[in-house]
């Protein structure tokens, strides 16, 4: 993508003159909420929140909910404009030619209303990661290469104030007590954050975005991540109820695959999805229950795990699970719920569908004293189809294995093979699958 230089010092300086000019305009023309305190009321307005900007003569339109938002950004811009068109601000402003006025406007208002230097990158539909390893050095990844981002943040404080944003949209904290946090963004992009002393280089930003336009099967097959036949196949598991787990290696499409194979759920289902931090995009089915666990408070209580979620979910009549990722000791109730007639689909971190087993069982053995052949006919009979999805070096994402899991034989948990991607991307079927 096109990228820019970032901001000299000199240009660094009018932004912030600029910046503050346009939030002290916001704070004095917009009209703020009430917040009562022991001593009266406060008009301290929060420049992260629209609605604390806005105030209705009629009840709120709850047919558009950006309504807020979208009234907010106009207002922004317009301060923007009389900002930078303001004769008293002239002085400020010699020497920027106009392109360069309207970036650094531009900038402010991302500033404002987003997350700054990062809102290009979050707007090319072509960009999945961005990573911000300090404030002065960014990368992105797009078409599965990384590259360098030429912009950067003016000082690690702007990069810390931006974190605390994020993180308090969905009422989670980060500090130097618990300097490593789990978030999303309003559009499910996911979100993982790490503050000092334990990022030694100072912040560490890291988004994995979700694409506006869902991913379907048709787009899979079309990109060559999946063949027809799998498609098919895949679709008459999900309709069977069986019980897939989708694995592979990091940011090799495991969310992806198993929002397509949402598509599948017929409609009739009531859905119960389970998450540490939302991702999940199901399409799909109105009888849907999303839940998102909840992290302890500072005094380490109030604290929901996945392990509660499952359990709750056992007893909220679903006709289908679907866990976002196992990574501990919830895989036991998991694999409990799946061995009791609820149909279940769930991801997870491995390089082969035989590592699966092998992670499963850890995770199983976590905390427990069960025997190893007991926890592997638990595995056994609970699971029916482990789907590996494989990211080669060249940035292609694509289902690299299908395999039906078979009874427990000789302390071993039989796998059979049901389709297979060689390297040169040919897909090859056993017999014994029917492969058309």
């Amino acid at each position: 993508m096109a990228t820019q230089t970032p901001l000299n010092m000199a240009e660094s300086a009018i932004f912030k003159y600029m910046l503050h000019e346009v939030k002290e305009h916001l704070e004095w023309h917009l009209p703020k909420k009430k917040k009562p305190t022991p001593f009266g009321y406060e008009y301290s307005p929060d420049l992260t929140a629209y609605d604390d900007y806005l105030v209705y003569d009629e009840p709120k339109d709850e047919g558009d909910p950006d309504k807020a938002q979208k009234e907010f950004e106009r207002a922004v811009w317009n301060e923007i404009y009389s900002a930078f068109t303001d004769r008293y601000n002239r002085k400020e402003l010699e020497g920027l030619s106009l392109r360069e006025r309207v970036r650094m406007g531009k900038l402010i208002f991302h500033t404002i209303c987003g997350l700054g230097i990062l809102e290009p990158l979050l707007e090319d539909e072509e960009v999945s990661d961005i990573m911000v390893n300090r404030y002065d050095r960014i990368f992105y990844e797009k078409n599965g290469v990384k590259y360098q981002y030429e912009e950067s943040f003016e000082s690690e404080e702007r990069l810390q104030t931006l974190i605390q944003q994020i993180v308090g949209k969905v009422n989670r904290s980060v500090n130097e007590l618990r300097p490593i946090q789990d978030a999303r963004l309003e559009d499910g992009s996911r979100v993982n954050v790490v503050l000092p002393p334990v990022s030694l280089q100072g912040p560490s930003l890291s988004i994995r975005k979700f694409r506006h336009d869902p991913i379907t099967a048709q787009s899979l097959v079309e990109l060559g991540s999946m063949t027809p036949d799998m498609t098919t196949f895949l679709r008459q598991l999900v309709e069977e109820r069986k019980n897939i787990f989708v694995c592979g290696g990091t940011s090799s499409g495991k969310t992806t695959l198993l929002n397509v194979l949402s598509e599948f759920i017929p409609a009739d289902e009531r859905i119960i999805t389970i998450e540490d931090s939302a991702e999940l995009r199901l399409r799909g089915g109105e009888n849907l229950v999303r839940m998102e666990c909840r992290p302890s408070s500072a005094e380490g209580k109030g604290e929901i795990s996945l392990r509660d979620l499952i359990r709750a979910s056992l007893r909220m009549n679903p006709d289908r699970i679907v866990v976002g990722e196992v990574r501990g000791e919830e895989a036991f109730d998991m694999l409990s719920g799946m061995n009791t007639g609820h149909a279940c689909m769930s991801t997870g971190h491995a390089n082969s569908c035989k590592d699966m087993l092998y992670r499963l069982e850890s995770m199983v053995w976590m905390g427990r004293n069960i025997p190893l052949e007991a926890v592997r006919q638990m595995i056994a009979s609970a699971l029916d189809y482990l789907v590996f999805v494989e990211k080669t070096r060249s940035g292609r994402r694509w289902v690299k294995e299908i395999m039906a899991v078979g009874s427990l034989t000789n302390g071993e948990i039989e796998l059979q093979s049901v389709c297979r991607r060689m390297d040169s991307g040919e897909v090859t079927w056993a017999q014994e699958a029917g492969a058309k």
